[in-house]
């Protein structure tokens, strides 16, 4: 099962599932039950079946998981992928647009895997991969609201791995940094943040460069075969970073004075 499989991370990881040979059914909250299946891939025997399905919806969680069950009699993986994008200075951003924010990137993976634990438990297996991001290791000025719902991920699931062990369900994160997908189109600019106010310069810079360096980074399929490396691996670990360069940015945040990397993201991003 892997949510937000539309477009982006999500679509470029069912599909490689499937042209693996894997029964792989992605969610969207466009798409509708079907009996027929969305793409097949006949040299393998793999299949995709899209599946609607709305993470900020409890009802709508339970259903997908019915439905898959119905058709399979278990699920053996989750890549939980759906999220947005809140952009603007954290004065400039109402409680509202926050709670926005986590409704879909915490709120919604904690649902599809609170529904999919008990499936799990029950086959005494199971495989959890969480999309987090390089922005819920090191928070980034007028993310502040994306960067606190991704730092929120990671804590879950590192109470998560714990928690599901004696089940014999495995749970990580990948860390993607910036990927050239949809979701910088897509994101969504705080109603604050569009006026002209205190902040505006330097948001209307940080956001640009934002967007140039999404539009210039990694392709979707190299995150892809990162979230299906850690599905096949027997023991796999917390968490995995995706680029050499973010490996090396998180590896000295490790080393280096706090100080000292707070300065390198403010000559980024402030």
């Amino acid at each position: 099962m892997v949510t937000g499989a539309s477009s982006g991370i999500g679509r470029a990881t069912a599909e490689l599932l499937m042209a693996k040979g894997h029964r792989v059914y992605g969610t969207s909250r466009k798409a509708a039950f079907s009996e027929k299946h969305d793409a097949e891939d006949k040299a393998s025997g793999g299949f995709l079946d899209m599946i609607p399905l709305d993470v900020t919806s409890d009802a709508s969680c339970e259903e997908a998981v019915r439905w898959i069950l119905q058709k399979e009699g278990r699920i053996d993986a989750l890549v939980s992928n759906a999220g947005n994008g809140l952009a603007g200075a954290i004065e400039d951003t109402s409680v509202s647009e926050a709670k926005w924010q986590f409704e879909t990137n915490f709120f919604g993976s904690y649902r599809i895997i609170a529904a999919l634990l008990p499936v799990m438990r029950k086959q005494g297996n199971g495989r959890i991969v969480v999309i987090s991001s390089v922005a819920g290791a090191i928070s980034i000025p007028f993310q502040g609201l994306y960067s606190a719902s991704k730092f929120a991920l990671e804590g879950l699931v590192e109470a998560l791995r714990l928690e599901i062990a004696p089940f014999g369900i495995k749970a990580s994160l990948v860390l993607p940094g910036d990927t050239k997908t949809g979701f910088t189109s897509c994101r969504v600019t705080s109603e604050r943040s569009k006026a002209d106010g205190p902040y505006k310069e330097s948001f209307t810079r940080s956001l640009a460069r934002m967007e140039r360096d999404e539009q210039n980074g990694a392709e979707p399929m190299a995150v892809a075969k990162v979230i299906i490396s850690l599905l096949m691996r027997k023991n796999p670990p917390i968490r995995r970073t995706v680029g050499f360069g973010y490996k090396a940015i998180l590896f000295l945040r490790k080393l280096l004075p706090a100080w000292l990397v707070e300065r390198f993201v403010k000559m980024l991003y402030a």
